[in-house]
């Protein structure tokens, strides 16, 4: 890998010469700006304004502008001249714990190359020295022409540096987060675990740009003079109105998309206490007053398939059609008895009445 700066760490009075190299690279697809009407392209010419004319790279330089416009010429040399210890050595000022540092501060990342043999050993020492304290180091560095700060770490068996933001740089999340007060219940903290879990880890390694495969294809098609693949655009995302079933869907489409079984494990999610504070009221729907059951056992439905028994076992018997009457009549005045002895079990008072007449005449 190609070094973009050269230098030394300064650990203490150890120096370890090493070479800066860029960690990450670029693969973006980059376009070209053209002229619509003929695809001519656009280009960007660099022109001295007091001579009109177009100038080289060789013949560029750097400047500030002051207050009242005019130019201070800045050289290369001025810059590297500069009175600070960092303007080419990596200054460690500090070994702190990771967690210390705030992930909003992490900018470009490098890894630092040993320079020579020599630098084998102090480069070692850091290294282990880093490993063991399980700390990272601080440190002040110059490059493209301003002081920055950084933080050194260990990635295998090499040195890395992310280049920090200064605190003053990180902006407060003033006015981000919602104005309005919002209740979050229980119950759809316990689903949003669920998801999580459901969702669980997955290694990095895997994942991949699918916008630039996508236009990729698009280039490919319209360079051989064909069609650009169509793709399926995803549904517009409206409003959540039920933020609980929106969160039991989630969970169900990503025990799906991993072909889990979603049965016990839906149960276990379902089982919340909300669902159990609702049953009661639906045994209030379903429950019946009490004298509802009573009523209802008093229809006579086995009298009714009593008298049609005994028709078909009337017919069956000879002794032609009056014989087949006279016992209907007989059957069916017994069957209106269990009739009358259920309206009698309904209304005590009227039964206690008519026995008495009853035995009074049988006296006489």
């Amino acid at each position: 890998m190609r070094s973009i700066w050269n230098g030394a760490i300064s650990f203490g009075l150890v120096s370890i010469p090493i070479k800066l190299v860029n960690a990450t690279e670029n693969h973006s697809i980059s376009f070209r700006q053209i002229h619509t009407e003929d695809g001519g392209r656009i280009r960007y010419r660099k022109v001295c304004e007091l001579e009109d004319r177009e100038v080289s790279q060789a013949e560029i330089g750097k400047g500030y502008e002051d207050a009242d416009g005019s130019i201070v010429p800045i050289t290369d040399e001025d810059l590297s001249a500069l009175p600070i210890p960092t303007a080419r050595t990596i200054e460690i000022v500090a070994f702190v714990p990771e967690d210390r540092i705030d992930p909003l501060q992490l900018s470009s990342a490098y890894y630092l190359a040993a320079s020579g043999a020599p630098a084998a050993k102090p480069y070692t020492l850091l290294r282990e020295a880093l490993k063991r304290s399980n700390r990272v180091a601080i440190a002040k560095y110059a490059l493209r022409g301003r002081e920055r700060l950084g933080m050194l770490r260990v990635v295998d068996d090499a040195i890395a540096m992310h280049g920090l933001l200064w605190p003053d740089e990180v902006r407060a999340p003033e006015g981000v987060a919602p104005d309005t007060d919002v209740t979050v219940r229980d119950q759809e903290l316990d689903l949003a675990d669920a998801l999580m879990d459901t969702l669980g880890e997955i290694d990095l390694s895997e994942l991949h740009d699918e916008y630039r495969e996508a236009v990729e294809e698009v280039i490919a098609a319209k360079s051989a003079g064909e069609a650009p693949p169509e793709t399926p655009r995803p549904a517009a995302s409206g409003k959540v109105l039920d933020l609980m079933a929106a969160l039991e869907n989630s969970v169900r489409a990503a025990r799906e998309s991993r072909g889990e079984a979603g049965g016990e494990e839906e149960a276990e999610v379902r089982e919340l206490p909300q669902r159990e504070r609702a049953a009661p009221s639906t045994k209030k729907t379903t429950a019946k007053p009490a004298g509802t059951e009573a009523k209802a056992s008093t229809k006579p439905t086995k009298p009714t398939k009593t008298m049609k028994a005994t028709k078909k076992a009337t017919a069956a018997e000879p002794g032609g059609k009056a014989s087949g009457k006279a016992n209907t009549t007989k059957k069916t005045s017994a069957a209106k008895t269990p009739a009358a002895k259920t309206s009698a079990k309904k209304s005590p008072a009227k039964k206690a009445p008519a026995k008495k007449t009853a035995s009074g005449r049988r006296s006489a």
